[in-house]
């Protein structure tokens, strides 16, 4: 009986699950509209007080997107005012829904990788995941990855979708 060659560790194919970017991430979402008068009006001293008195630790640790799911009118300051509260607990706080807040930190995330170690390399870019990553997520690691490897994948290193191949130096795109 011959052994069994796991030909995918021998291929110099690099996998990137963007999932495990965001593994053990706690995201908490809070809804202006509960410091409001009747949910849609803002009265400054009530406002504050209720911002003052809000129990911020709940948050410490994890990620706070802040929105409002009325069609309440709010200041500007009012955003500015959370996060002056949020600030000492929250690792970041972020505009929008929990959906929108995920993409933004899955782009501060994205950001801070060092792209210049995946230069010439072939790179797969981890199809299935538990969480659900957006398009646009996978659009941004596109657009960062791109100026680097030689090639891109999508998707299982057992079932992948070719996406890009650099074009080798002295072959004309028409060949």
């Amino acid at each position: 009986m011959s052994e069994i060659i796991n030909k995918v560790k021998q291929s110099k194919l690099v996998t990137i699950d963007l999932e495990k970017m965001v593994d053990g991430v706690h995201l908490f979402e809070l809804d202006l509209k509960d410091f409001l008068f009747h949910g849609m009006i803002l009265k400054e001293a009530d406002f504050r007080e209720k911002m003052k008195v809000h129990n911020w630790n709940q948050y410490k640790g994890g990620y706070l997107a802040v929105t409002c799911s009325t069609d309440a009118i709010l200041p500007k300051w009012a955003f500015m005012l959370v996060v002056q509260h949020a600030e000492e607990f929250a690792e970041d706080v972020f505009f929008g829904t929990k959906d929108e807040a995920i993409r933004d930190l899955f782009r501060k995330k994205l950001d801070a990788v060092l792209w210049d170690q995946y230069e010439g390399g072939f790179v797969l870019l981890k199809g299935c995941s538990k969480l659900h990553v957006p398009p646009d997520v996978y659009m941004y690691a596109t657009k960062k990855l791109l100026p680097h490897v030689a090639k891109l994948m999508y998707g299982e290193a057992c079932s992948s979708v070719p996406v890009y191949r650099k074009k080798r130096a002295g072959i004309s795109s028409d060949s």
